[in-house]
């Protein structure tokens, strides 16, 4: 029997997380705020870790989940994060990111400004049963006790990590602490002389040739080390990791290694995950990178899409599998999310039970808060809403957009009240998508009818005859249904005689209706605008050339 991924893993899991024999488990996952916090990282430091926090519970288990953010990290000055700045952001190479300023001038901190657009919105992805820690804030406590223990055991400490670093040993009397120098501010380019006493270390800055005294609470660990404090810290018991760190004798086998052989510790279980990628406005596909500041954020995402949609992307993906995300391309991750919701509910058959198993169980896990509902909601196509949203005033979206929906055979006459809701929240989303992503031709604005018979008046015959008998077969309709129109449609085109003409014909209809050559489907566009007004353009054309 075809099982999903994720429930395969969490299988695994409980079993090792049972061994452990713990009351609560620890899941973990660490960020670090260098820049934009782009979609992509809620893939396997968010969402992954909660889904399976959820089934894991189910089961029976306690579980805590954190959200780490490396905050003491050192800012790098790439090119993209200096172009925040108006001018002067060189200045703060090497600074820990919690110090550099916000470049905007709002938040009071980089970190800040740039969590603003993801942290306030994880509850919108998940359950919200996140806590998010800062390692600024665990040097002030845990960390700064695991720091001790590093500088006590350096020598264990380097040993080990020697094993991995080729023909770049660290040397002996190597103390593996970054300070942050209080002349220049840099936490990169200092170097730890001596430990005076178990507070503090004693340092040299090669940036500015500054000696001085520094806490161990206000610098940082070198990074592998730090890893392992966290682990230690918060006693982790699974972590996510991305692919990077995966590599047979990479930095993750020197962090395991240095917990059980030196700080008598069970690493996480761990899973390593793919990088999201993003489709650009100009079709190329780069990985989504935070000090690059390349991406979208989550408060764009939920500008123009549910977070269930995301959500959904995410499960029916392997972590180990290169997820594509644009926000151009929404609309057909709804008609994704679409199918997958008929198949859950029966609606619809999958090819293969693999399929089924992956499409019904990532559906049914995209709820950030609950279960789905008991029956099938109502499905209104997402660009059908788009056009809904531009041609019926927003504050009529909830009584003539509703009204011309069940007139079109897209909304029944008795709707579930979360189909009811899904509908009027993809209204507003569907508007900004199209202003903000969507293609030309699907932004909608009828033009006057004054206007509209002008040009009504260049068509010539043979197509005004043919514009007459569509005029006919759609006054003539009982229900101003998509179906119904589109037929009509396909019966005039089909008496066009070629390509070039169908062309033609659809180009002089768009041109009446909006002034523009080209627009969204015929069928559906009518729908929505509504019968009379329809019927009102389309005899403008019936009319011409009589």
């Amino acid at each position: 029997m075809a099982r999903h991924w994720i429930d395969e893993l969490a299988d695994k899991l409980y079993d090792a997380m049972t061994r452990r024999s713990k009351s609560i488990v620890v899941f973990n996952g660490g960020l670090s705020v260098s820049g934009l916090q782009h979609v992509g990282r809620l893939r396997g430091e968010v969402i992954i870790p909660e889904v399976l926090r959820r089934i894991l519970e189910k089961r029976g288990l306690k579980v805590k989940q954190y959200l780490t953010l490396y905050t003491q990290d050192s800012w790098k000055a790439k090119e993209a994060q200096v172009e925040r700045f108006k001018e002067g952001g060189e200045k703060y190479a090497g600074w820990p990111l919690i110090r550099v300023p916000d470049p905007a001038g709002c938040h009071s901190n980089w970190v800040e400004h740039y969590w603003s657009d993801f942290g306030p919105f994880i509850k919108e992805f998940t359950d919200g049963k996140i806590e998010v820690v800062t390692t600024t804030e665990l040097y002030k406590s845990r960390l700064k006790e695991f720091t001790k223990l590093v500088l006590e055991s350096r020598e264990k400490v380097r040993s080990v990590l020697n094993k991995y670093r080729g023909r770049k040993p660290y040397e002996e009397g190597w103390i593996p602490f970054e300070p942050i120098c209080e002349k220049c501010g840099r936490i990169d380019t200092t170097e730890c002389t001596r430990i005076v006493d178990e507070e503090h270390v004693e340092y040299t800055c090669r940036n500015c040739g500054h000696v001085g005294l520094s806490l161990i609470e206000s610098g940082k660990l070198m990074w592998r080390i730090e890893w392992v404090g966290v682990w230690w810290s918060l006693g982790v018991d699974f972590e996510p990791f991305g692919k990077d760190h995966a590599m047979p004798g990479g930095s993750r086998d020197s962090c395991v290694d240095l917990a059980v052989n030196v700080f008598n510790i069970t690493p996480p279980e761990g899973l390593p995950y793919e990088w999201v990628e993003w489709r650009t406005p100009d079709g190329r596909v780069v990985d989504m990178g935070s000090s690059d500041f390349l991406g979208f954020t989550p408060r764009d995402w939920l500008e123009v899409a549910h977070p269930h949609i995301f959500r959904f992307l995410v499960l029916r993906t392997p972590p180990m599998k290169k997820l594509s995300v644009s926000l151009h391309e929404v609309p057909q991750y709804y008609s994704l999310y679409y199918k997958a919701e008929r198949i859950y509910y029966g609606l619809e058959k999958a090819s293969s039970e693999e399929e089924r198993e992956l499409l019904a169980r990532s559906y049914e896990l995209s709820y950030p808060h609950g279960d789905p509902p008991l029956s099938q909601p109502e499905q209104v196509p997402y660009l059908h809403l788009a056009i809904l949203a531009q041609v019926v005033p927003r504050e009529k979206w909830s009584s003539e957009g509703l009204a011309r929906l069940k007139a079109s055979g897209h909304l029944s006459d008795q709707p579930t009240e979360y189909g009811l809701k899904r509908i009027l929240e993809i209204l507003v989303k569907a508007h900004t998508w199209v202003e903000k992503y969507g293609p030309s031709e699907m932004r909608v604005e009828l033009i006057p009818l004054t206007v509209a018979e002008k040009i009504a008046r260049e068509v010539t015959s043979p197509l005004s005859e043919h514009f007459r008998e569509l005029y006919e077969r759609l006054r003539a309709l009982s229900n101003w249904r998509e179906e119904d129109i589109k037929e009509a449609f396909i019966v005039v085109t089909s008496k066009l005689g070629g390509e070039s003409n169908i062309k033609l014909f659809y180009t002089h209809l768009y041109r009446v209706l909006t002034g523009k050559e080209s627009g969204p489907r015929a069928a559906p566009l009518l729908a929505l605008i509504g019968r009379d007004l329809s019927l009102k353009y389309l005899s403008l054309i019936a009319k011409s050339n009589v």
